[in-house]
């Protein structure tokens, strides 16, 4: 029996790692002192060098799939080994890893076998029963399967902490290249029921206490980059709008790993774009955090981003009217977008500046990459120029910077900011 188990764990375990849409925070599901486990207000989480996320037992609940979508391992038509958990097996495993501290939470995801619902009934099945029979009051990740009836779908939503169905590929039109039994339609609806139910169940709380929570850490999706043709300015819109219609807490950007010689798409041994995917991240983040539209960033002009460079510098230097910026009468919203300036520093500006006017060593104390803010900003005693750097020589000095500072060689993936 052991193993059995351990030979489907390895074959199903390996078959989850293409999904990297499991962070784990946002959510404060409470211990009630009578169950096991305790969400708290996020969970720790430990991160493999390619920034997928490894603290949950992250899972398919089988392998076995009707479609047969050329970008995924577990497509039908793929000559792979084939396992599927049963209900118990998977709550066994989940209880058993969380009790020796392997684990702080689980990851569930699945092939379709049959079809969507009976896929759905049996994840909402395992997830029911940590909940209710087994007081599991740890973090669960569930994906939802596409074209699951809206009963299902939300049921699951009250025992889960975050869900997430994968929109595949950026665009209907890539989609259809790949994966032709598949739509966005489908997404689009799953999406749509979680995002109504939450806010459903949110104003009922208010007035009803006892209200259980609706999927308290939000809902997600995944896209796979570099399978198909679409520029980085397709890539960000759709996530934009997604962010914007669906109230989407994380767009995943998964850079497409080679498995077969289809013609459609990169052949077997090209490496993935993990730059771009990085770049992806940075951009996604900028959106979020730091007030850019989609078309601030790309655009006709530039359709895709600059690898050599983050998102931000690139803003920067093909927008030189905006710059240098004051530092000391700026407001926040143009502080944060200087280059070398975060959200946390650029609060700091704003606090500190009350109390006189900033200096260089000042802002050096503060915590900003002076050594790149120092070209788009001015304080009280910045040396005084005849006129402002060239854009083009300005990025040749902060490439070099770059590349003196950290290696010489250029790196397999950059870190996020």
């Amino acid at each position: 029996m052991y193993e059995r188990i351990r030979e489907k764990l390895s074959i199903l375990a390996d078959a989850a790692k293409y999904d990297v849409s499991c962070s784990s925070s946002g959510s404060d599901r409470k211990n009630t002192g009578k169950g096991i486990g305790d969400t708290g207000s996020g969970i720790c989480h430990t991160y493999t060098e390619d920034g997928r996320c490894v603290s949950l037992l992250k899972i398919l609940l089988t392998n076995f799939c009707i479609y047969d979508c050329a970008f995924c391992v577990s497509r039908r038509s793929n000559d792979i080994r084939r396992a599927a958990f049963t209900v118990e097996e998977v709550v066994s495993l989940t209880m058993n890893f969380y009790r020796r501290n392997y684990i702080e939470g689980l990851f569930l995801s699945s092939g379709i076998f049959k079809d969507a619902d009976y896929t759905m009934e049996r994840m909402l099945r395992i997830v029911k029963k940590l909940r209710l029979e087994e007081n599991y009051n740890g973090y669960i990740h569930l994906k939802t399967i596409p074209g699951a009836s809206e009963a299902l779908v939300t049921e699951a939503g009250l025992y889960a902490d975050r869900m997430s169905i994968n929109l595949e590929m950026p665009t209907e039109q890539g989609l259809q290249l790949l994966a032709p039994e598949k739509s966005h339609e489908e997404v689009k609806r799953e999406l749509a029921v979680i995002r109504d139910q939450a806010v459903a169940y949110n104003s009922e709380r208010k007035l009803i206490k006892t209200t259980p929570k609706f999927v308290p850490a939000g809902q997600s999706t995944q896209m796979v980059i570099g399978a198909t043709p679409e520029s980085d300015k397709d890539i960000m819109h759709t996530a934009q709008a997604f962010y914007k219609h669906y109230a989407l807490k994380r767009v995943y950007y998964s850079g497409y790993i080679p498995i077969s010689n289809d013609s459609r798409m990169p052949a077997v041994g090209t490496r993935p774009p993990l730059i771009r995917e990085n770049r992806l991240y940075q951009t996604d983040w900028l959106m979020r955090f730091y007030d850019f539209d989609v078309a601030e960033l790309l655009n006709d002009e530039h359709p895709n981003l600059d690898m050599d460079m983050d998102p931000k510098l690139a803003w920067a230097l093909r927008n030189p009217h905006i710059f240098p910026v004051d530092i000391n009468t700026a407001d926040y919203k143009l502080i944060i977008r200087v280059p070398g300036i975060g959200i946390r520093s650029a609060q700091k500006i704003i606090a500190a500046r009350k109390f006189g006017k900033l200096h260089i060593h000042q802002l050096k104390k503060m915590g900003i990459a002076y050594n790149r803010a120092q070209y788009f900003i001015r304080c009280a005693d910045s040396p005084f120029l005849l006129r402002e750097p060239d854009p083009s020589q300005l990025k040749a000095l902060l490439l070099r910077q770059s590349t003196s500072k950290y290696r010489t060689t250029a790196p397999e993936q950059l870190t996020l900011f």
